[in-house]
């Protein structure tokens, strides 16, 4: 028995060393402020050294094969905890500004929204406005699931809807450098910030469904006013705060859908924990399960009701865009 149990924990202690060596490494690869030459030769070192101490760990001496580790492993969580967001940068021109909001009253007060014109992913006209909404006239939530690689991964758009016709969407994105791009593996190692982003339709949505051509889909929602105002509320105050205090962006644990979620825990309590949240390309399952959606429709069916990209395209980003892809698509009664 002890030597079953001896067993049991070396394997669980050679493991434990191989996960935090592969994440030390790939830290020291992407956040070393080094050329790629001296960022490889530390990577490459570190993994080295932490093979070598899973070889000591069958030696006589594997207490100092572990100790020599466990100092090298906290030197690099030493330096990983002391890098902090950037407030200032070369941020490229689509997440340059970050939105803030006030509220008076009933009247939402909303600076740097975004309000482009895109004819494709590199040709636009920048616009940032600022806006004010009067949150009692504030009707609906819409949900936008934008797939750009694939049906298991997808972009969440929420869009709040009035009853004068405006539709205010949000974005949660990576507010990446000029020359920058987002890459799902190298932001999971603090390598862009967050940003949320405010737009019109035409432009969050445009870009997607006419300049980048991605497969967009539309589903409505039965949230109530009360609901989506105070949902709208918990984006502004993560906007103001995102403004003093820059936050990282994590591919897997601060993104588009997780960052949503947390807001709407903060209002409805406890969201169940589903495999669908990570894989969020299938989150539309979940609303549905959930009764967010449409019952009355299979979600197949309203999938493909929803699926506005040809509709967007053939009737161009107009000034009715918003209107256009609304077309068709089934909405249920607000709760």
């Amino acid at each position: 028995m002890t030597q079953i149990l001896y067993r049991s924990g070396l394997a669980v202690l050679c493991l434990t060393i191989a996960l935090s060596a592969c994440w030390a490494s790939l830290a020291l690869w992407y956040r070393l402020p080094f050329g790629t030459f001296t960022r490889i030769a530390v990577a490459t070192g570190f993994a080295l050294l932490a093979l070598m101490v899973l070889r000591g760990l069958f030696q006589p001496r594997r207490l100092r094969a572990l100790a020599t580790y466990c100092l090298a492993l906290a030197t690099v969580l030493t330096w990983w905890t002391s890098l902090t967001p950037p407030t200032t940068g070369n941020w490229a021109p689509d997440v340059a500004q970050q939105v803030t909001g006030e509220l008076t009253g009933s009247t939402l007060r909303l600076e740097n929204i975004r309000n482009f014109t895109w004819r494709s992913p590199s040709d636009f006209d920048a616009n940032w406005i600022s806006r004010s909404y009067d949150l009692d006239q504030l009707e609906r939530v819409d949900l936008f699931m934008s797939h750009w690689s694939g049906k298991t991964i997808a972009h969440m758009i929420i869009s709040f809807g009035f009853s004068s016709g405006d539709q205010l969407a949000w974005s949660v994105e990576v507010r990446r450098q000029i020359d920058g791009s987002f890459s799902p593996v190298a932001d999971l190692f603090k390598s862009n910030t967050l940003a949320l982003i405010a737009a019109d339709e035409r432009d969050v949505l445009g870009t997607r469904t006419n300049a980048r051509g991605e497969d967009v889909y539309l589903y409505r929602t039965n949230t109530s006013p009360q609901t989506a105002r105070a949902l709208l509320l918990q984006y502004v105050v993560a906007a103001n705060q995102l403004a003093q205090q820059p936050q990282w962006y994590n591919s897997a644990f601060t993104n588009c859908t997780t960052v949503v979620l947390q807001m709407i825990r903060t209002i409805t309590g406890e969201v169940p924990l589903d495999w669908r949240i990570m894989a969020n390309g299938y989150l539309p399952a979940y609303a549905y399960e959930a009764g967010v959606l449409d019952s009355r429709l299979p979600l197949a069916e309203l999938s493909e009701k929803g699926r506005i990209t040809v509709r967007a395209q053939a009737h161009g980003l107009s000034q009715d865009y918003s209107q256009l892809i609304r077309q068709g698509v089934p909405a249920p009664e607000v709760q």
